[in-house]
């Protein structure tokens, strides 16, 4: 797949940005991070008048076949009941989704199941969930391809809909472990500051899980750090098609809102294949899964929240989304010392 090409942002608009938040009726700096937050909005989107229209949040779905070694504390299908209970509007994300008037999308990129052809699900599937990477790459070439292509086109689809932020969200048990070597590849972090307890092992089976992510990468040591060649090697589809979408929703100048670990790990791949990249997203929260904290500080981005969360399915993206409302409605809406006839700064 060609990569799209992702252009460093336009900052010769910036000094008026900054002048127009700094002439609100409030000491310099005074409200923080929405400062900056409004600033990088602005930016992103080359408008004293940042909006946030059609808010969407997509999450994609797929198995993985390291669930065989036991890695995780639940077994694979409930990857499939998950994504039915999406479709219900039972789960943590369609609570959120539902609060703050978020539009949410489901995708099938490789769950181990059929759904029936009446639900409202987009069909991206690649495959009945990845190989086991403890004894082969987890997908191949085309098949990377093919997530890639299909992440960009939900996202075309979405920014012709008129769609300007959009979070990203997963569900697949054993996902952690595909984030965490990931993560380790592509970083060179020890791969034991990268595992963590992912659905919430207990001791014996979280040692469990690292030796058997320990032996994975021992038996792929020789593959190169050539992003997509790791992608292929550990990734989970809905891994790869979050890294395609993200790519795509930054060369369309659209705001992207980072979730968790899994979301986070996504976004290293398409950050190493486009460094630019950061530049539209925000990180939304902090999970409490072990490499996450690390993972940030690697990409050199501050979490907007901090709830010791770790349930993924882009529940972070919607619990900030109002932040960033915040933010843009004080750009817009907020007296100017001179409007509001307030004496400035002696």
């Amino acid at each position: 797949m060609t990569i799209p090409e992702i252009p460093s942002l336009d900052k010769s608009l910036k000094p008026t940005l900054q002048e127009k938040i700094d002439r609100k009726t409030k000491p310099t700096g005074a409200l923080g991070r929405l400062e900056e937050i409004a600033l990088q909005v602005g930016l992103i989107q080359q408008s004293l008048e940042p909006t946030l229209k059609n808010p969407q949040i997509v999450v994609f779905a797929a198995d993985h076949g390291i669930t065989q070694e036991g890695v995780s504390a639940y077994p694979a299908e409930v990857t499939r009941q998950m994504v039915l209970n999406f479709i219900q509007g039972g789960a943590a994300i369609n609570v959120f989704c539902r609060q703050h008037r978020l539009g949410l999308q489901i995708v099938d990129a490789g769950v181990q199941a059929d759904f029936d052809e009446s639900l409202p699900i987009l069909r991206k599937k690649v495959n009945y969930g990845t190989r086991n990477f403890l004894h082969q790459k987890a997908m191949n070439h085309s098949e990377l391809v093919q997530c890639l292509h299909s992440g960009a086109d939900i996202v075309g689809d979405l920014y012709q809909k008129g769609t300007q932020i959009i979070g990203f969200g997963e569900m697949g048990i054993g996902n952690t472990s595909s984030a965490a070597l990931l993560m380790h590849k592509l970083s060179s972090i020890p791969l034991e500051y990268c595992v963590g307890r992912g659905t919430g092992l207990n001791e014996a089976q979280f040692q469990q899980k690292l030796v058997v992510l320990q032996k994975a990468a021992a038996f792929h040591q020789y593959i190169s750090q050539d992003t997509e060649e790791v992608l292929q090697t550990f990734g989970g589809f809905e891994i790869a098609m979050i890294c395609g979408a993200m790519l795509k929703a930054a060369s369309l100048n659209m705001i992207i809102l980072v979730d968790g670990f899994i979301a986070s790990a996504a976004f290293l791949a398409a950050f190493s294949l486009q460094k630019n990249i950061r530049e539209y997203a925000l990180a939304c929260h902090l999970s409490n899964e072990q490499g996450h904290q690390r993972l940030l500080d690697f990409l050199e981005m501050k979490p907007l929240l901090s709830l010791g969360m770790h349930l993924g399915e882009g529940t972070g993206c919607a619990l900030a989304f109002p932040i960033l409302q915040s933010a843009v409605s004080f750009l817009q809406e907020m007296a100017s010392f001179e409007s509001a006839g307030v004496s400035t700064k002696i």
